[in-house]
């Protein structure tokens, strides 16, 4: 196990080099998500309106995964951004419990390009690929979730300044909430319709929205 150094001239400087080791994997991720995405190689003569229309009709699936799997990995960066804004100290457990959040991120281009390639028309109906992603996402949720709970707890050391309230219980919630969401969308996919069931997707503002502390949605890191 890595020990991390303790002087305190050494202290907020390593800290902010975690900082910026992680903004960039999330900038990288939030990049790799385009990569799937090809321009349309009409071949033959005689091409139309009709078939450029077609063709980037087939290209909704992946893109609607874009969106989704940006919007996802924006939200965490946020959270990533807000959860270090009351870091002060790091030990060796931190860090690498942060490496292993940010593998999460960096496998999100690929969970996502396996979902959005088998989110045709003629393949929608598969749970594994949608499965597949799903996993993504819950282990996202679950090690922002022990992150938490490690910089939460003041037997670490690793954080001050939280606002008073519930901030740190909504924030473990929170973390949870978007992989129940997601797995609640996964069992509806097979017990229902796969199509049905990813609608449940669009509940996860309203869901999230519901456990706020009204007192402590601005927080004011104490740096």
């Amino acid at each position: 196990m890595i020990k991390a150094p303790h002087h305190p001239s050494k202290k907020e400087f390593q800290v902010e080099r975690i900082v910026l080791f992680s903004d960039a994997v999330f900038a990288i991720a939030m990049t790799l998500l385009i990569v799937d995405l090809k321009v349309p190689d009409i071949k033959g003569t005689g091409i139309s309106e009709r078939h450029f229309l077609e063709s980037m009709l087939t290209l909704l699936p992946g893109f609607f995964g874009f969106l989704c799997s940006f919007f996802l990995i924006g939200l965490y960066w946020f959270i990533h951004h807000a959860m270090f804004g009351y870091v002060i100290h790091y030990n060796g457990r931190l860090i690498w419990l942060n490496m292993g959040f940010l593998c999460s991120i960096v496998l999100m281009p690929f969970s996502t390009a396996i979902y959005s390639s088998y989110s045709t028309p003629d393949t929608i109906f598969l749970i594994a690929p949608y499965a597949a992603y799903v996993a993504n996402i819950c282990l996202t949720g679950i090690l922002n979730f022990f992150m938490w709970r490690m910089i939460g707890n003041p037997k670490n050391q690793l954080a001050e300044g939280f606002p008073p309230g519930n901030y740190l219980r909504d924030a473990k919630i929170r973390s949870l909430l978007l992989p129940a969401v997601f797995i609640v969308s996964l069992l509806a996919c097979m017990a229902f319709n796969p199509i049905i069931g990813r609608f449940f997707l669009f509940l996860t503002p309203l869901i999230m929205s519901m456990v706020r502390d009204k007192k402590t949605t601005q927080p004011s890191p104490n740096k």
